[in-house]
């Protein structure tokens, strides 16, 4: 837990931007509709057909006050590495690292670089990250989840039948937040977790 809240206390170093990661997925659903007519307004049926999941990869960098969102169909390992190499290879291209905190989900690892590109590629990939994970059951100390959480109330939350329909949604909130430059104000720190998380410490018996 300390490793991560050190991270945060971090100077801004554009060259070596601290990001956080993380996943959500949201159920694609198309709605019946009964066009509105003179004196009454367009109506919802109550029937609706799936069209499937949606999932997000989304990339938060809290003091550059910027946000990297991809959806895709499917949240594999070989998604999760494509995702990534956008990061290094596109929107930070000019870092000499990029520090990245996110939880032990199984794909968020090396060996998921491994899985979708040779392995010289993949190595050149792994070379531009410093990877922190948050805790098992603390992935609460991930600022991604703020900004999903934010994502969810203003973007995500009417429903999209398809997938070109939640990128279209996404691409705009993701270019309008970055324009007013949207961040969080983390002041969580290890001296507080020591106080207030004392119980998840070791107690030390000297004898």
């Amino acid at each position: 837990m300390e490793d991560v809240l050190d991270v945060y206390q971090r100077p801004y170093d554009p060259l070596n931007p601290v990001v956080c990661l993380d996943e959500t997925n949201r159920q694609l659903i198309e709605e019946k509709t009964i066009p509105a007519i003179p004196g009454s307004p367009e109506l919802v049926d109550y029937e609706y057909r799936r069209c499937g999941v949606a999932d997000l990869f989304i990339a938060f960098e809290p003091l550059g006050a910027k946000r990297v969102i991809k959806v895709t169909e499917k949240r594999r390992a070989i998604d999760f590495a494509g995702f990534i190499r956008d990061l290094v290879d596109v929107h930070y291209a000019h870092a000499e690292k990029v520090v990245m905190v996110m939880d032990n989900l199984n794909i968020h690892s090396i060996a998921s670089l491994y899985k979708a590109f040779e392995p010289y590629e993949a190595r050149r990939i792994a070379e531009k990250l410093e990877i922190h994970h948050t805790p098992l059951h603390a992935s609460w100390l991930n600022m991604a989840e703020i900004e999903i959480g934010i994502l969810s109330r203003q973007c995500l939350a009417g429903n999209m039948p398809s997938i070109e329909s939640m990128r279209r949604h996404v691409s705009v909130w993701q270019f309008r937040r970055n324009a007013a430059c949207s961040s969080v104000c983390w002041r969580f720190t290890s001296a507080d977790a020591r106080i207030k998380l004392k119980k998840l410490y070791p107690v030390i018996t000297l004898s």
